[in-house]
C-alpha cells in the first residue's frame, strides 16, 4: 500500500527529500542554543567581561536566524511536498474512478468515493506531511537531546531514563484506546456524506412531502453518533497533557532538587547553574518529543484506515477494458444477442437476464416493453457494454461487443439513459458533449429533431442559456430533450432511448419518434418505454418478464398473442383508444 501512495510524490521528490534534511539541520542548532545558552550564564557567573557575554550573544542570534531559517525551508518544502502529493493522489483517484465499469461503480457508494476524495485525502495528506517533518524532528530532538543532557550533566541525566518509560507506557495505553474509537467514527463520515447527499439531491422531493424534520432528525443522529465517538477519543486524548504536566514538573523538581544538591555541595565543579538551565531545558525537549511523537500515531492510526480507503480505490481494476488489437470501426447498426445470460455479481444466486435471443437490422426501429424491474436498462446496458455478459455474446455490426476498443464502440451506441444528466454550463456546452466540435448549425438541427428548439428559442439567453449544476433551472421533459439533442449529435449508428420521453407528453413523444424516423432512417433505434403509444409503431416490439423475452412482434401481432403487451394495452386505453 505505502509503495503505491508513495508514487504520487512523483515530480514533488526533490522537496520531499530537503524536508527532513532541513528539519534535521534546524534540530540540531536548537539543541546547541541550551548548550551554548548555559555556557554563557557560566560565564556570567564567573564574572566575565562584557566583550565575552556580546560574543557569545552573537553566537546565539546567529544560531537562532539559522534555526529559523531551517524551519522556514522546512516548511516551505513540506508545503510544497504534501500538498503536490495530495494533488497526485486526488488525480490518481479521479482518473481510475473514470475508468470504472459499472460494476466497479456498483462496489462503491457514490457518498464513499466522495469521502475518499476529500476526506481521506486530507487525512493522508496531513500524515504524509507529519512523516516528512515532525516525525523527523521528534526522534531527532529526542535523540540530541538526550546526547546533550548526558554531556551536561552527566549521571544527572539519568532522570529522563527514569521518567520516559513511564510517559511513554502511559501514551501507548492512550493511543491503544483511542484506535478503535477513531476507526470507527472514520467509517460514519460515509454515513453521514450519504445523508447530505440524498438530502441535497432530493431537495424537491424532500420540500414536496415536507419531510424537513424527518431528514434533519437523519442528519442530526448520524452527525451525533460522529460527534460522540470524537468526543470519547477526545476526552482520552486529552489525558496526555496532564500526564506530560506531571512527566515534566516532576523531571524538573528533580534536576533542580539534585542539581542544587550538586552545585552546593557536591565536588563536580563542572556542574553549574548554567549546567541547570540547559539540562531544564533538554528536558523540556525530550518530553515534547515524546508528546509529539505519541500524537504522530494517534494521525497516522487515523489515516491509515483513510490510506487503506484509497488504495482500495487505486487498486480496484476496471472490469472492461479494451482488447488486445481491438476493433475501432463499426460498420453497421446490426445487434445480436445470442444465448445471452447476465448477472451483476459473480455471488448473485438469479440471473438478471436470461437466454437472450435478439436480433435486429441496422435501420430497424425496436420497442422495449416490460413492468418494473423486468431488466429493460439491463438489456440495453450490455449493448455499449457497460457490463459483460454472463455467459452468451452480444454482436454489434456482427462483431463481439468485447472485441471492440471501447471509445469506438460507445460513439457509435448513443444511450440516452433513464436518468438524465445535464451539467453545469451552457446549453450549447452540453450539447456538445455529443460532439465538441459541432457548430451552431448543427445544435440547431439535433434539437429540433430532439423538439428541443422550440422552447430554446423562448429562453432569454437562448443556446447560451446557463443550465445549473444537474439541470434543476429546466423542467424534466425540457432536459430529456436536451438529453436526446446530445445523443443524436454524436451521429451514432445506434441510438437507444432507456424510458428518454417520459416527462414529455404523448404529441411530443410522437412528434421526437417521426423526426427520427424520418431524418436518421440508417440510424438503429432501440426505445424502452412504459407507454404503448411511444413502441406501437416500432418495427419490432420486445416483451420483457423478469429478465426473459417473453413475446416479439409488431404491435398488432402482440395484441393477439401475447398476453402480458395485451393487459398492459387495455391498461392504458378505453373503449379502445389510448388515453
Amino acid at each position: 500500500m505505502l509503495k503505491r501512495l508513495s508514487k504520487c510524490i512523483g515530480e514533488y521528490k526533490k522537496s520531499t527529500v530537503l524536508t527532513p534534511i532541513f528539519v534535521s539541520m534546524e534540530v540540531v542548532v536548537e539543541c546547541l542554543l541550551p548548550f551554548i545558552t548555559a555556557s554563557l550564564i557560566e560565564q556570567i557567573e564567573a564574572g566575565c567581561e562584557l566583550s565575552v557575554i556580546l560574543k557569545y550573544g552573537a553566537v546565539l542570534v546567529v544560531l537562532a536566524m539559522l534555526s529559523l531559517s531551517f524551519g522556514v525551508l522546512a516548511g516551505k518544502h513540506c508545503a510544497i511536498a504534501s500538498c503536490g502529493f495530495a494533488k497526485n493522489l486526488r488525480k490518481d483517484l479521479y482518473e481510475n474512478t473514470q475508468n470504472f465499469s459499472f460494476e466497479n461503480i456498483d462496489k462503491f457508494s457514490t457518498s464513499s468515493l466522495v469521502t475518499r476524495l476529500t476526506t481521506d485525502v486530507t487525512n493522508v495528506q496531513q500524515s504524509f506531511m507529519m512523516l516528512i517533518r515532525t516525525a523527523i524532528r521528534c526522534p531527532f530532538m529526542l535523540i540530541f537531546a538526550l546526547i546533550m543532557s548526558f554531556v551536561m550533566g552527566g549521571k544527572m541525566a539519568l532522570i529522563f531514563v527514569a521518567v520516559v518509560p513511564f510517559l511513554i507506557f502511559a501514551l501507548v495505553m492512550i493511543i491503544k484506546t483511542v484506535m478503535p474509537i477513531f476507526e470507527r467514527a472514520f467509517r460514519k463520515y460515509d454515513v453521514l456524506n450519504n445523508s447530505v447527499q440524498e438530502n441535497v439531491k432530493g431537495m424537491r422531493v424532500v420540500k414536496s412531502f415536507v419531510r424537513e424534520d424527518y431528514e434533519e432528525q437523519k442528519f442530526d443522529k448520524a452527525s451525533e453518533d460522529l460527534a460522540g465517538d470524537f468526543l470519547k477519543a477526545e476526552k482520552v486524548l486529552a489525558l496526555s497533557s496532564p500526564v506530560m504536566q506531571l512527566c515534566m514538573y516532576a523531571v524538573t523538581f528533580c534536576i533542580c532538587y539534585f542539581g542544587s544538591k550538586t552545585i552546593l555541595f557536591g565536588t563536580n565543579t563542572d556542574f553549574g547553574i548554567g549546567g541547570l538551565s540547559g539540562l531544564i531545558t533538554y528536558g523540556v525537549q525530550i518530553l515534547s518529543s515524546l508528546m509529539m511523537i505519541s500524537m504522530i500515531f494517534v494521525t497516522l492510526t487515523m489515516s491509515g484506515e483513510s490510506a487503506r480507503r484509497i488504495y482500495e480505490v487505486l487498486e480496484e481494476k476496471p472490469t472492461i477494458k479494451n482488447p488486445e488489437n481491438a476493433v475501432t470501426e463499426v460498420k453497421n447498426g446490426d445487434v445480436d444477442f445470442d444465448g445471452v445470460y447476465f448477472k451483476y455479481s459473480e455471488r448473485a444466486e438469479k440471473y438478471a437476464l436470461e437466454n437472450i435471443n435478439l436480433h435486429i437490422k441496422s435501420g430497424q426501429t425496436v420497442g422495449i416493453i416490460g413492468g418494473t424491474g423486468s431488466a429493460k436498462s439491463t438489456l440495453i446496458q450490455l449493448i455499449s457494454r457497460l457490463y459483460d455478459v454472463t455467459k452468451g455474446s452480444v454482436k454489434v455490426g456482427d462483431i463481439d461487443v468485447r472485441s471492440y476498443n471501447l471509445e469506438a464502440l460507445r460513439n457509435q451506441v448513443s444511450v440516452v439513459l433513464q436518468k438524465n444528466i445535464l451539467f453545469s454550463g451552457t446549453i450549447k456546452e452540453n450539447l456538445r458533449w455529443g460532439d465538441e466540435n459541432a457548430s451552431d448549425e448543427e445544435l440547431v438541427r439535433a434539437c429540433k429533431l430532439a423538439q428541443a428548439d422550440e422552447f430554446i428559442s423562448t429562453l432569454p439567453s437562448g443556446y447560451d442559456t446557463y443550465i445549473e449544476q444537474g439541470g434543476t433551472n429546466v423542467s424534466g421533459g425540457q432536459k430529456q430533450r436536451l438529453c436526446i439533442a446530445r445523443a443524436i449529435l454524436k451521429k451514432p449508428k445506434i441510438l437507444i432511448l432507456d424510458d428518454s420521453t417520459s416527462a414529455v407528453d404523448t404529441k411530443t413523444d410522437a412528434l421526437i419518434r417521426n423526426a427520427l424516423q424520418n431524418e436518421i432512417p440508417d440510424t438503429t433505434k432501440i426505445i424502452i418505454a412504459q407507454r404503448i403509444s411511444s413502441v406501437e409503431n416500432a418495427d419490432i416490439i420486445v416483451v420483457l418478464d423478469d429478465g426473459k423475452i417473453c413475446d416479439v412482434g409488431t404491435h398488432a401481432k402482440l395484441l393477439e398473442s401475447s398476453p402480458i403487451y395485451h393487459e398492459v394495452y387495455t391498461s392504458q386505453t378505453k373503449g379502445g383508444k389510448m388515453e
